[in-house]
């Protein structure tokens, strides 16, 4: 059974979360204790997708020593200061990911850090998405999608949901106010793409060939673009409520995008 890689977009500036992407890249912003990029990876390494590509750019170096630090981040230890033998008490079981670091360059756009990945791509296809997103997504259902129509590309479209006052009138009378989540009525790029290798003639390595551009209009124009309609949680990662939301959802214990146990 082929094993698609799972390439994640980790090297733009996120400048609309200038509050923590000042000092940290996007994708190593925090849900709990652990990265948003961490909940991603765990998302599709829950359906048995383990190989990673990570799209680095920048302030690419932290995630590269996020995960070369992991094991003893979330290890009790005991360090011996003069000699620095170190014994670990509670290492922690962690996934068996096998993940490619690459340099994609600090200012390229979206469409050229993929492109310039393409050497790590053997497989027939590939997942891509974005490094700041989370969904309960059932990964396997959205391949399966894909080969089912055997075009270039497929999407997965969510109808986000926005924040309203919900308002009960009679006449110009206010009767109930309520603060309410609605699901919006549109659909848009929830990211969590899956393509065939064809997808990179669609690309190129000059940085400012950004996917959702050109790329995507062209494949859409050539009838080889697809959607996958995901009607459950999606929420991306924006702004600082939007980490809020994150966070208060995971310190409830309510938190749909986690799949895994």
């Amino acid at each position: 059974m082929e094993k698609p890689k799972v390439v994640i977009l980790c090297g733009g500036q996120g400048t609309r979360l200038r509050e923590e992407t000042e000092f940290k890249p996007k994708p190593l912003v925090n849900i709990g204790n652990l990265p948003i990029l961490w909940h991603i990876m765990k998302i599709y390494s829950h359906y048995g997708f383990n190989d990673f590509v990570l799209c680095l750019g920048y302030k690419g170096d932290m995630i590269k020593r996020f995960f070369m630090d992991l094991e003893w981040k979330k290890s009790d230890f005991t360090l011996n200061l003069k000699s620095k033998s170190q014994l670990n008490h509670s290492a922690p079981e962690e996934s068996d990911w096998n993940v490619t670091f690459a340099e994609t360059g600090l200012t390229a756009n979206t469409g050229a850090r993929i492109k310039r990945i393409q050497k790590y791509i053997n497989e027939d296809n590939f997942f891509l998405t974005y490094g700041d997103g989370v969904a309960d997504i059932d990964i396997n259902q959205l391949l399966n999608f894909h080969k089912s129509h055997s075009k270039i590309g497929t999407v997965t479209a969510v109808r986000p949901l926005s924040r309203f006052g919900l308002l009960t009138m009679k006449g110009n009378q206010v009767l109930d106010f309520t603060k309410k989540y609605l699901t919006h009525d549109g659909w848009i790029d929830g990211g969590f793409f899956v393509f065939k290798k064809e997808m990179f003639d669609y690309l190129s390595e000059d940085e400012n060939c950004m996917l959702e551009r050109e790329p995507l209009h062209n494949l859409a124009k050539d009838n080889q673009f697809m959607a996958y309609q995901h009607t459950g949680y999606w929420q991306c990662m924006d702004t600082m409520r939007q980490v809020e939301i994150l966070n208060e959802l995971w310190k409830k214990g309510d938190s749909p995008w986690r799949v895994w146990k």
